[in-house]
């Protein structure tokens, strides 16, 4: 059994790229590119907050109806792992405001470049 190399270096480059664009795309509601940077499949889910999408046409169509409010964020604890050549997980708590939250991300490379296909998204529990 063959393993795959874990953060081979331009590869993880790759995906921090991918990632990045991704967030920037997030904080200022580029519909567009975040609709391109979802893998086009039945396949592919997104878990939100508050809302579960499967099939890219469902989180491009939420993507397209959400408001877009004040979106500016910080990140923290991102971490970003690669496996072999063609996949990758990305992992990052978020704040804005008073909101405390947590996202995930499955990334596959297609012939299309880095997509997500799958991710999750939830807010931390207040402290009390």
């Amino acid at each position: 059994m063959s393993h795959a190399e874990i953060n081979a270096p331009e590869v993880l480059q790759e995906v921090q790229a991918a990632f990045l664009r991704y967030e920037k795309a997030l904080v200022e509601n580029d519909v567009q590119v975040l609709d391109e940077l979802f893998w086009d499949s039945a396949y592919t889910l997104r878990y939100g907050v508050s809302e579960n999408l499967y099939g890219y046409k469902e989180i491009s169509e939420f993507r397209a109806s959400r408001p877009a409010p004040a979106l500016n964020r910080e990140l923290v604890n991102t971490m970003i792992t690669t496996y072999g050549q063609d996949f990758a997980t990305a992992n990052a708590e978020f704040r804005r405001d008073h909101v405390h939250g947590r996202q995930s991300q499955t990334w596959l490379r297609t012939p299309q470049g880095w997509r997500i296909v799958a991710a999750h998204v939830s807010l931390m529990p207040k402290a009390t």
